[in-house]
């Protein structure tokens, strides 16, 4: 119930009650090629049955006790007018307490929290929260989104490279298993659709890959591309596109919100860099352009700084090459908001994970690769260039509403299951 999730909620009760327009939303503004081609191109929501706004329902879980109207109230993202028109049906939405490690987080403490006693009695805990709302909401699926605070670093392991082992840890309650994958691995036994919107290993795992298959459901993530990350994934292709060099990229974030708080600890942040870091060698591929790439220096810094709230800055300080060797640089100040551009991505996801669940793909859903810095796929490398994941996200839509695929775009397997009835946001559909 933190910054992002409370500017999507109180986003789609506003969007629904004709307030405001769900400005980022792909899946709602969006559109594909129709069968007909680029001149017969129609809105995303009318070529494959999405999900309607009316029939979202939200819960979730947070180590706060805030309901989500004081909670988005305390992030400072939306302004009050708008909250309180939207004031009974956020304070409606009141959280359930949330698994909580201090070895994991320890820059916030929780007031809400429960140690339920090891990690099959929070299994136990989450499964049944799911089951309850089910019951009360009558959804038919559920989404589970990952949209809890950043995990120390935590490198997987043996014991994350397959359900057997994995169960085996939980039943001792390894260290190793962290909150954030014992939200995904209830989720999916209670067979619902798990997105991570964070850089915390919660979905990305041999083990929970292995159920998640097993149960026909899908999966997606890691790490929101929203701000810094999106714009490297738009400009890097086009240095390279025209063979210009890159000798160093240096960026630098400063935040205020919860989420950089929880960063200022050095081993969450390493989490966050991992995923950001990886994004331009994947590009650039220095391997394959060593005169062009082959020297790149690439730094990422992101500081706490409180006065700063949820409008996050970017700095980008990009020295490139040209004719002869010929240096240049490229400067960018990106003044962001930091969960304006993450809550589209969050409703898309969940929009379209459910959308997957209904059309029966399961496991790494790796056609929305657009929307993440670490994106899962079901083997190999991730495309990070960001008009190619677009393309990806297009063909999957174009197949799924039953068109040709474009000439010469790669067909892949799909996994059929029967259907299932239906955060850490849930967001679920009647």
């Amino acid at each position: 119930m933190g910054s992002l999730s409370t500017t999507m909620i109180a986003g789609v009760l506003a969007v629904r009650r004709g307030l405001r327009k769900p400005i980022g939303s792909l899946a709602l503004m969006g559109q594909v090629r129709g069968p007909r081609g680029p001149a017969g191109s129609v809105p995303i929501r009318e070529a494959v049955p999405l999900a309607s706004l009316d029939s979202l329902i939200f819960g979730g879980w947070d180590i706060l006790p805030d309901d989500a109207f004081l909670a988005s109230q305390k992030a400072k993202v939306l302004e009050k007018a708008l909250l309180d028109q939207l004031r009974p049906e956020l304070e409606a939405i009141r959280p359930w307490r949330g698994i909580f490690d201090p070895r994991y987080v320890r820059r916030i403490k929780g007031r809400h929290d429960t140690t339920p006693g090891g990690h099959l009695a929070s299994v136990a805990k989450v499964e049944k929260e799911i089951g309850e709302f089910r019951e009360v909401s009558q959804a038919a699926r559920i989404v589970v989104l990952n949209a809890a605070s950043t995990e120390a670093h935590l490198q997987p392991g043996d014991v994350h490279g397959s359900l057997k082992l994995f169960e085996k840890a939980l039943a001792a309650d390894d260290e190793r298993v962290t909150p954030s994958m014992i939200y995904t691995y209830a989720a999916l036994r209670q067979g619902a659709a798990v997105v991570n919107c964070t850089p915390s290993h919660a979905v990305d795992l041999p083990a929970l890959t292995e159920l998640a298959l097993g149960l026909r459901l899908p999966l997606a993530g890691r790490d929101l591309k929203t701000g810094q990350t999106l714009l490297k994934t738009i400009l890097a292709p086009g240095l390279k596109a025209r063979a210009l060099g890159v000798s160093g990229w240096y960026s630098t974030n400063i935040l205020g919100n919860r989420d950089g708080e929880v960063l200022d600890d050095p081993e969450c942040l390493r989490s966050k860099q991992e995923s950001k870091l990886s994004v331009l060698t994947s590009i650039l591929e220095p391997e394959l352009h060593p005169d062009l790439y082959g020297k790149l220096d690439h730094l990422v810094r992101i500081d706490y700084y409180a006065p700063r709230g949820d409008e996050k800055e970017a700095w980008d300080s990009i020295d490139i090459f040209g004719w002869l060797g010929y240096p240049m640089q490229i400067k960018i100040n990106f003044l962001c908001r930091d969960s304006i551009l993450a809550a589209p991505l969050a409703l898309d996801l969940a929009l379209f994970a459910d959308l997957a669940h209904r059309t029966r793909l399961s496991g790494p859903q790796d056609w929305l690769s657009l929307y993440f810095k670490s994106p899962m796929t079901r083997g190999g490398p991730p495309l990070h260039d960001l008009s190619v994941q677009r393309q990806r996200l297009e063909d999957e839509i174009r197949r799924i509403a039953g068109w040709e695929c474009p000439e010469g775009s790669p067909r892949r397997g799909r996994t059929s299951s029967a259907a299932k009835p239906g955060a850490r946001s849930l967001a679920t559909a009647r």
